[in-house]
């Protein structure tokens, strides 16, 4: 039997490391228009430039999910097929899929698929493709790993650090005069994705150091004792170093994976963030 694991840019992954047997990954990727500029968020995309002609620009900038048409042709040549992507509540992304699966259905009814809305981004995004991989090389069917998936995605948390907000206040997420501070004063934002798949603030850190413990205490205190870890950081190796360490220290056989962020993820997270995946 053959398997395809599909995701779009909301997952880090741009290839998978020692796939299943029978198994191949596929990524949908979404666009980012700055000003004028298209950057299609694929393995060609030069995220520096992109996140450069952000910071440039007095535009706002958005994103635009993949169409129906893009998914069903990454569905293509599979006979069970997973689908995981970035949270509904940011993206048109897993409406797409969706459509994608009914449509391919229609033409191939004897297929298996699976879309997943991870109500994450970044991180816990990469964790499900992960496992997903994992349960496909256990050998088990098609509904057996449904069962496991969707039990493991309650066991996954995602926790983002900010160190800029550039974006969010041009697009009116978040207003300048609170820009202004966090630029200003040296502030981290630290928050998670909510059970909705909403992304929610927890606390106001100030430095990166303080950001480090904080983000370590909010996991902690969410469950955390020693599983996997994914970490996708925009141009900030030095905080996922920090936060390696921390849960070394106390969890010295835990399993720590560090990407840098897809150019969607860098669009939200911005230079020096991160969106941390993490089982509890």
């Amino acid at each position: 039997m053959s398997w395809k694991i599909v995701a779009d840019s909301g997952c880090d992954f741009k290839q998978l490391t020692e796939l299943a047997p029978q198994t191949s990954f596929v990524r949908v990727p979404l666009t980012l228009q700055i000003g004028n500029r298209i950057f299609v968020d694929d393995e060609g995309l030069d995220s520096s430039e992109m996140m450069a002609t952000l910071y440039s620009s007095s535009s706002a900038a958005s994103s635009s999910c993949p169409s129906p048409d893009a998914f069903l042709k990454a569905y293509e040549g599979a006979e069970n097929i997973f689908v995981v992507t970035i949270t509904g509540t940011l993206s048109g992304s897993y409406n797409a899929a969706r459509l994608a699966k009914e449509m391919l259905q229609e033409k191939y009814p004897q297929v298996n698929i699976h879309v997943i809305d991870s109500l994450s981004a970044g991180g816990e995004c990469d964790l499900l493709v992960a496992e997903l991989n994992r349960l496909i090389a256990k050998g088990l069917s098609f509904d057996d790993i449904i069962e496991a998936i969707t039990t493991y995605q309650k066991q996954t948390k995602l926790l983002f650090v900010l160190a800029k907000v550039d974006n969010l206040v041009k697009n009116g997420r978040l207003s300048k005069l609170v820009g202004k501070v966090v630029g200003l004063l040296n502030i981290r934002m630290v928050g998670e994705a909510s059970q909705t798949g909403t992304l929610e603030l927890l606390q106001k850190a100030r430095g990166q150091k303080k950001a480090v413990q904080t983000s370590y205490d909010e996991m902690r205190k969410a469950g955390y004792k020693g599983g996997r870890v994914s970490i996708a950081h925009c141009q900030n190796d030095k905080i996922c170093q920090q936060l390696t360490a921390l849960i070394h220290h106390d969890f010295p056989e835990a399993e720590v994976m560090i990407l840098p962020t897809s150019g969607l993820c860098s669009f939200y997270a911005e230079e020096g963030g991160i969106l941390l995946g993490y089982e509890i």
